[in-house]
């Protein structure tokens, strides 16, 4: 396995749609369920967990032309710096002790032009991140590395 990236922020959903994300200083990933606190979603969806790079918040940032976009405000579970997750669609990925299967870019929804005008466009066709299922469960961590599982 390779190294190519590490975890720099968590988040689960809030109880309430539409409240901010609640930081997380770890995940319990379960398989084929989810994240085991974030009850709104665990073992209710093929939607298990979101990831989404750091470097992508910060182009969009940079486009929109405001200083940042702040950990949790893209609303996924899990940020990333140092990899390309949507190069990564179809494969599987260690993240901390679990085991995530990247499946499909997500679909920004009309929450993002609530952070700010203009986002939701930006992040059409594969800029706002991927959705992934847990194949093997196990806790994730911020600054835990995330490594590409070689096919074999």
């Amino acid at each position: 396995m390779s190294y190519i990236g590490r975890i720099v922020s968590l988040h689960i959903h809030p109880p309430k749609s539409g409240e901010l994300m609640v930081p997380a200083e770890s995940l319990q990933l379960e398989a084929g369920k989810g994240i085991v606190e974030d009850k709104r979603y665990f073992g209710k969806s093929k939607r298990q967990v979101t990831l989404i790079e750091r470097e992508q918040l910060g182009a969009h940032a940079g486009a929109l032309g405001i200083n940042r976009i702040a950990p949790g405000q893209a609303r996924a579970n899990i940020e990333t710096t140092g990899t390309d997750l949507h190069a990564l669609l179809g494969r599987e990925i260690q993240i901390g002790e679990a085991v995530l299967l990247l499946y499909e870019d997500r679909t920004p929804c009309y929450k993002m032009d609530a952070v700010c005008q203009g986002l939701r466009k930006l992040m059409e066709n594969g800029k706002q991140g991927v959705l992934a299922q847990v194949v093997k469960s196990g806790i994730a961590r911020i600054g835990d590395p995330i490594r590409a599982i070689e096919d074999s």
